[in-house]
């Protein structure tokens, strides 16, 4: 939904499945509309739409993206967003680390990217600026060589020239937001600013953005900051203990645009003992990675996965409880569980900052593990969740803005 100060607030569409174009048009058919009928009946309607690479090659044949837009606008919904991250199926099967790829070092991850940036500017209204979401790179143990960033950086730039041709064709501007997480290339602040900085904005970087569009270099060097950006993920940041203030001074400093701010909300065990290892056990699941970032000492330590953070805590003998942050997406509105917290506040400092100084125009709600959470939180079904997380952070800018 359109808000007062011009920024459109949603959520992720990957909360359903959705791996080919038909369960796509289910989800927006029974659940979106639904959605819409409890927060926005009476305006359009913004979807944060994912596609999978699968739905989107399924929409770009025949008529379907026609049909796609003509029902859009008749159910009064507008695509401005769309989650590029999961490629590949994204429910209902293991995914753990998969979901990096193809990573952007993959010629199938750029073909891919191009697919929705074609889907999303024909959908895209009007007046309305685009972004897609991406992952960060790609899993952290496979960087490790520089050349394998060096590959990964040219398929970057490569998406950002087809963007800014596509605006020159089209009239529609597109933003590449890649996406810091948890044991990925770029996982803090610090490492997204180093990567745009030192290797998105080289010398390199740049003579291949001016030699792909066939533009001056000065040119080039505008183009990559105005298509690609930043998809701040308020779960995956508070996991890694980020400062908001100071983040957000860091992407302003070097001049990284926030293309997208995905509001969501990660669990948070400030003593980890006996009775909050048995509380946890329960979201260990074998479908999604939940990435643990221990805290100890003001040292940090992180695990891919909750399993591996299990054993490594059992097996010393310290008897210390350190502190955890893991990359479970819990409801917003949760501000705590029966037996630890969440990391709301975070994501609360996050929507105050946007109504003081606007932030980005395209807020985003992403709780994609709804199906696989333990019962204590999912206290409602799904459609209502969604509406009550989306209700929740419009108060929540609504009380702050006034």
């Amino acid at each position: 939904m359109k808000l007062p100060d011009g920024s459109h607030l949603t959520y992720c569409t990957n909360i359903h499945p959705g791996e080919g174009l038909a369960q796509v048009r289910d989800a927006l058919e029974r659940h979106v509309r639904a959605v819409k009928r409890s927060v926005c009946p009476d305006a359009p309607f913004g979807v944060g739409l994912r596609l999978s690479a699968r739905a989107a090659g399924e929409l770009l044949e025949g008529s379907a993206l026609t049909d796609l837009k003509n029902f859009l606008e008749h159910a009064g919904l507008y695509v401005f967003t769309i989650n590029g991250f999961p490629y590949g199926p994204f429910h209902g099967t293991p995914v753990k680390a998969e979901v990096y790829l193809p990573d952007w070092r993959s010629p199938e991850r750029l073909h891919y990217t191009g697919q929705l940036a074609k889907v999303l500017a024909t959908l895209l209204p009007q007046g309305l600026e685009g972004s897609i979401s991406t992952v960060p790179v790609g899993f952290k143990a496979e960087f490790l060589d520089p050349t394998e960033v060096t590959r990964a950086a040219d398929n970057l730039i490569a998406a950002a020239g087809d963007l800014h041709n596509l605006e020159r064709e089209s009239g529609r501007r597109i933003t590449l937001a890649l996406e810091p997480e948890p044991c990925c290339h770029l996982e803090t602040i610090d490492e997204a600013v180093a990567f745009f900085t030192q290797v998105l904005r080289s010398e390199r970087a740049i003579s291949r953005m001016a030699e792909h569009c066939g533009i001056t270099r000065n040119q080039a060097a505008t183009a990559v900051q105005r298509h690609l950006g930043l998809c701040l993920d308020t779960c995956h940041a508070a996991v890694e203990y980020e400062d908001p203030a100071d983040l957000l001074a860091q992407l302003d400093a070097a001049a990284i645009r926030i293309a997208k701010v995905q509001l969501s909300s990660g669990l948070r065990i400030p003593k980890v003992d006996a009775q909050a290892l048995t509380a946890l056990s329960p979201y260990a699941d074998t479908t999604y990675l939940h990435q643990v970032v221990e805290r100890r000492d003001g040292l940090l330590r992180r695990f891919t996965d909750l399993p591996e953070a299990f054993a490594a805590h059992a097996a010393r003998a310290d008897g210390q409880s350190p502190e955890w942050r893991v990359h479970v997406h819990v409801p917003v509105f949760l501000e705590t569980l029966p037996h630890f917290g969440t990391t709301q506040n975070f994501l609360c400092a996050i929507l105050d900052a946007q109504m003081r100084q606007k932030l980005c125009d395209h807020l985003e709600v992403e709780t994609y593990t709804f199906d696989v959470l333990p019962s204590e939180a999912r206290c409602v079904d799904v459609d209502s969740a969604i509406a009550r997380e989306l209700s929740f952070c419009l108060s929540r800018l609504q009380a702050t803005g006034g």
